[in-house]
């Protein structure tokens, strides 16, 4: 018999210890973080549990850090966090010696830091590293096609630091670095990524999970939780773990404030085929 549905992170937290848990729409909108799943996040550690945010974001996890203190989300509520940021270093890295082109704001310049590669115009480079749109406030894909275009007649791989195509920013969505990568392959482009649904930030969230808990981690233990069908709930069904689907994230506006939990983890395994849903809730509380 297949186990209950939960309901909240109480009953979640009695079946897995280990949560690997997203960050926006889930923690907080980028402008605000949500108290009552700080709560949940920081009563499951008191219990015993282990947190380890799990974030597209294309920044290295102490830049996430910051962020998270800006938005007063406290530190009792998380044990350690993966990044794309950080799985994107790793595959710039690769690149040791060539010249790169940056393509993303100014806020990002900290993917870069310390990285063994050469920053270059595109005419120069070998390969180029997105991290998201220069204004994502009111740009969209197609005001990059003569860039894209440049990047086409040299045959440039991009390494796209963020595969969401969009996030929550408060009460409206705005573009990510996906979104990019998207139209670029859609062009003809070649595009490697990082981060969520793909399994490098994967092994790097259970292995900072293994690090805080002092012991090599089955994924049996583990627990998915997110708000992305295309991130997070692919992404946990990608890497063998049971997934909690929080609708109220970016798919809050078309799945609404109505239905069951029930209602809410059938949209999920509709949506992602074969995905292992195990909880349901439009927030995550305790």
């Amino acid at each position: 018999m297949p186990e209950m549905l939960a309901k909240n992170g109480r009953e979640l937290s009695a079946r897995y210890q280990i949560w690997l848990c997203d960050i926006w729409g889930v923690v907080h909108n980028g402008v605000q973080c949500f108290p009552d799943t700080c709560k949940a996040l920081a009563n499951h550690r008191d219990d015993g549990g282990v947190v380890i945010l799990i974030t597209n974001a294309p920044r290295p996890s102490p830049a996430v850090v910051d962020q998270l203190n800006g938005l007063k989300v406290p530190g009792n509520c998380y044990d350690a966090i993966a990044t794309s940021g950080d799985v994107t270093r790793e595959l710039v890295s690769a690149h040791r010696g060539g010249k790169v082109f940056f393509l993303g704001p100014e806020r990002d310049f900290p993917l870069k830091e310390g990285l063994p590669v050469e920053w270059s115009p595109v005419a120069e480079a070998d390969a180029v590293l997105c991290s998201g749109l220069y204004d994502d406030k009111t740009e969209q894909p197609e005001d990059y096609d003569g860039l894209f275009e440049e990047m086409l007649d040299r045959n440039l791989k991009m390494i796209c630091a963020n595969p969401d195509v969009v996030v929550q920013f408060g009460d409206r969505l705005i573009p990510c670095a996906g979104t990019l990568a998207k139209h670029y392959e859609e062009m003809g482009g070649k595009v490697e990524m990082a981060g969520k649904p793909y399994p490098p930030i994967y092994e790097l969230a259970i292995s900072r999970a293994s690090d805080a808990t002092g012991y090599d981690v089955d994924r049996s233990q583990v627990l998915a939780i997110g708000d992305g069908m295309q991130t997070d709930i692919a992404g946990g069904r990608n890497n063998g773990l049971a997934v909690a689907f929080i609708s109220g994230g970016i798919h809050d506006e078309e799945i609404g404030t109505g239905g069951s939990p029930e209602d809410l983890a059938n949209i999920a395994r509709t949506t992602i085929e074969g995905v292992n849903v195990v909880g349901a809730m439009r927030k995550l509380e305790w």
